[in-house]
């Protein structure tokens, strides 16, 4: 699209990737159609764009961030779009989440040869991924597999299992929905098998703190209450664990009709490098109350030594 002065348009902050553009250009038609406005999507260039570094050794995915936050602040674009995931979990004073939309599927899943499973695969396979998180989930399965990192978009992931670089990618279930590519997955992975990442499948809307109507605009258009509570409960747990969005952390929670009413039910995961140690609890409480609850599951961990196992380096 392209980009206009037009003080009727709504500028849509975005990263330049296929995937990236096609969640924001979702999040621009709701918000046309409820705003009754023009929107356009404007591409940002971040520096997780323009690196092969592996994301671990830079930060994390917050590096996915940065440049849009700057943009916002900038007054480039009036509204930025994340995968929540990337976001560092400490909000700047100066930009506001305005909204956090339904959720896709959080659910990792596998994309191998020869329509494979993880089970499936003979001991020696080489499964990529460029997640510490999955990296370590992968381990802890004992499957004997060769985790390789990887880095790149789904059809440079996707590409080296179709050349036989790879025998197997694991990547997030909600990614290849958005771009309709749901049919090469062979394999959804249970969350027993792997956590996913705090805020995984979930998108995050984000305006600046001081545009206070916008603000109101577009959590009426987009936020879905649930989705909102799930995601803050647990992202405050990747906050107490003191771990950063690429740390070996992952994190649960969906909402679920208990005996009192809806209940929110949090499973987390903190595990070593190689796998060989973990920590893993769950939680329950008050959707209203989920930060509380995400606080209170994460004080369990830590009493279990989840800080000192993330920090542990590999067996050998």
């Amino acid at each position: 699209m392209t980009v206009t002065a037009d003080a009727a348009t709504l500028r849509v902050g975005t990263r330049a990737s296929v995937l990236a553009r096609t969640q924001s250009g979702h999040v621009a038609d709701a918000l046309a159609a409820a705003l009754d406005r023009r929107t356009t999507l404007v591409d940002v260039t971040t520096e997780g764009d323009v690196t092969r570094a592996p994301l671990a050794s830079m930060g994390g995915a917050g590096v996915f961030v940065g440049a849009l936050r700057d943009a916002l602040l900038r007054g480039e674009v009036d509204v930025a779009v994340h995968s929540l995931k990337d976001l560092p979990v400490t909000q700047p004073d100066d930009i506001t989440l305005a909204a956090v939309p339904l959720r896709e599927d959080p659910r990792d899943v596998v994309v191998a040869r020869d329509g494979l499973t993880l089970g499936e695969l003979p001991p020696g396979s080489r499964v990529g991924t460029g997640s510490p998180r999955r990296a370590s989930q992968l381990h802890a399965l004992g499957l004997g597999l060769d985790v390789v990192g990887v880095r790149g978009n789904v059809d440079t992931r996707i590409g080296k299992v179709r050349s036989g670089e790879l025998d197997a990618v694991v990547l997030a279930r909600a990614g290849l929905s958005r771009i309709g590519r749901l049919d090469e997955v062979t394999e959804v992975l249970d969350p027993l098998q792997m956590l996913p990442a705090p805020g995984q499948g979930a998108l995050a809307v984000e305006c600046r703190a001081g545009d206070t109507e916008l603000v109101a605009q577009v959590a009426a258009a987009l936020d879905d209450p649930a989705t909102r509570a799930a995601v803050t409960a647990e992202r405050r747990v990747l906050a107490e664990l003191e771990a950063g969005c690429s740390a070996p952390v992952g994190a649960l929670a969906e909402i679920v009709e208990g005996d009192d009413g809806e209940e929110l039910w949090v499973r987390a995961l903190a595990l070593s490098l190689d796998g060989a140690l973990t920590v893993r609890r769950s939680a329950s409480g008050p959707p209203g109350d989920a930060d509380a609850v995400g606080h209170a599951l994460a004080a369990e961990m830590l009493e279990l030594g989840a800080a000192s196992l993330l920090g542990a380096p590999p067996v050998t």
